[in-house]
């Protein structure tokens, strides 16, 4: 990339400011470094606009909807108020429901106790765990990774038109990968799941932090991602889309809140009328802080800017990859090719290292925060590769000792909290590990690479 186009890029966005910018932590080596948070793919770092919202509400925290007191009616109002938000954000239909959950995975699951009867999920073997594993008590079909978008179009396809066409069925599907941070062609999943009477459900806890999510555009019936993704704390997250299903299914649990009325029976039973909206399955007190945190990050990338917020990702995405490039020991994992549109989502493997071995050493002697391992989406990382799927090997927790060649990859992942000095740091550091290799000794404990001591 050109000076002059990377300076074009840097002045359409800064990089919008996150809590622990100015963290340092201990080199083994000696000093100290500002902290490279280079793992948002797993948890992004919450928006110092994010964080000033929920200190400046604080005082006037009040449990919600059933309070009489002015604090209870303002923060149900807030919490209400956060649902509209994230209908916004998301281009919901006028008749959709947002519900607030703990997670995308927590979604997911909420969504899978709702299928109706006898229902078919298909499902591709290279989403993320969350999105993977909620269907066991249906009827699934999981099929092969594709390799380019238009194959997994026609992969979808195909299985459809197997199925019966009388039952109901749902299509499941990333919109950008976890893994190899590549955008999936969610709008023609979409549009053949409906050609066939299928539903889609959308897990966009990598695409929503990155690119404009609509509901309406993709066409997709829900849409499932988390706040601790989205720049908010942990703990929160929304399943959005079509009321039929989740209004038809028993409460996700069972609890005040989700019960609008209870009476006992003749029998010395106890009848209970659910509500049909939202608080269906939102039974206990919520989380009304996490709704409120979701809810100020979405207002805060609409009023960043999509358009700008991309354009900055994808000089610090076309540095990473052209600065891995010029290392001929990495190899980029990659489903779709070199030239397939990509979030700030990448993962390698270096020739002649464990991967916990580098990314140990990129924390200790650089103060870079990497993720290495199988990313909770084992059966993508093992295609990718080229292990056999049932090859063994735990999600960050690799049994190889430095130096062993072990089943899993690295992971750098950045966005729109993400310094540009982090990412040349990056770069930099993977030249000088793989040139002149660890300043340190490293032991294996407890499955992880550490720095002996």
């Amino acid at each position: 990339m050109s000076v002059s186009t990377a300076a074009s890029a840097q002045s359409i966005c800064a990089h919008l400011p996150v809590l622990g910018r100015d963290v340092t932590v201990p080199l083994v080596t000696g000093g100290e470094v500002a902290y490279a948070a280079l793992d948002y793919a797993a948890s992004a770092p919450a928006l110092q606009r994010v964080w000033d919202d929920v200190a400046a509400y604080a005082p006037y925290y009040g449990s919600v909807h059933r309070g009489a007191g002015y604090l209870s009616q303002l923060s149900t109002d807030l919490f209400e108020n956060a649902r509209g938000t994230v209908a916004e954000f998301l281009d919901c239909r006028e008749a959709d429901q947002v519900i607030f959950t703990r997670s995308t995975t927590d979604s997911l699951n909420l969504l899978a106790r709702a299928l109706p009867a006898d229902c078919q999920v298909f499902v591709f073997e290279t989403e993320h765990h969350a999105s993977l594993l909620p269907w066991q008590d249906a009827r699934v079909t999981y099929l092969n990774a594709p390799r380019t978008p238009r194959q997994a179009v026609e992969t979808l396809e195909r299985a459809l038109a197997d199925r019966d066409p009388h039952g109901p069925a749902l299509v499941c599907v990333t919109g950008a990968s976890n893994v190899t941070g590549e955008l999936w062609p969610v709008r023609e999943l979409a549009a053949a799941a409906h050609a066939h009477g299928a539903r889609i459900v959308l897990d966009a806890a990598q695409l929503a932090p990155h690119h404009p999510v609509s509901v309406q555009e993709l066409d997709v019936d829900w849409v499932a991602f988390s706040g601790h993704k989205l720049y908010a704390p942990f703990g929160s997250g929304v399943l959005a889309g079509r009321a039929d299903w989740l209004v038809a299914a028993e409460p996700y649990l069972a609890g005040g809140g989700a019960s609008r009325k209870v009476t006992r029976r003749e029998d010395g039973g106890v009848a209970v009328q659910w509500h049909e909206n939202a608080a269906r399955h939102e039974a206990g007190s919520p989380n009304v802080i996490g709704a409120y945190s979701i809810a100020s990050a979405c207002k805060a990338l609409t009023e960043a800017g999509f358009d700008s917020l991309v354009a900055r990702e994808r000089h610090l995405i076309a540095e990473v990859r052209e600065g891995l490039a010029e290392v001929p020991e990495v190899r980029i994992l990659s489903l779709f090719g070199d030239d397939a549109p990509r979030v700030g989502v990448i993962s390698f493997v270096v020739d002649g290292w464990n991967s916990s071995h580098f990314a140990a050493a990129l924390s200790a002697e650089y103060g870079i925060g990497v993720r290495d391992g199988l990313f909770c989406a084992h059966p993508l990382v093992r295609t990718l590769l080229g292990s056999a799927p049932q090859t063994q090997g735990e999600c960050g927790a690799p049994e190889a000792a430095p130096g062993e060649k072990s089943l899993n990859a690295i992971r750098v992942s950045f966005g729109a909290g993400t310094p540009d000095e982090h990412v040349g740091r990056f770069v930099k550091a993977v030249k000088e590990l793989v040139r002149d290799g660890a300043k340190w000794q490293y032991r294996t404990e407890e499955g992880r690479c550490v720095p002996a001591v």
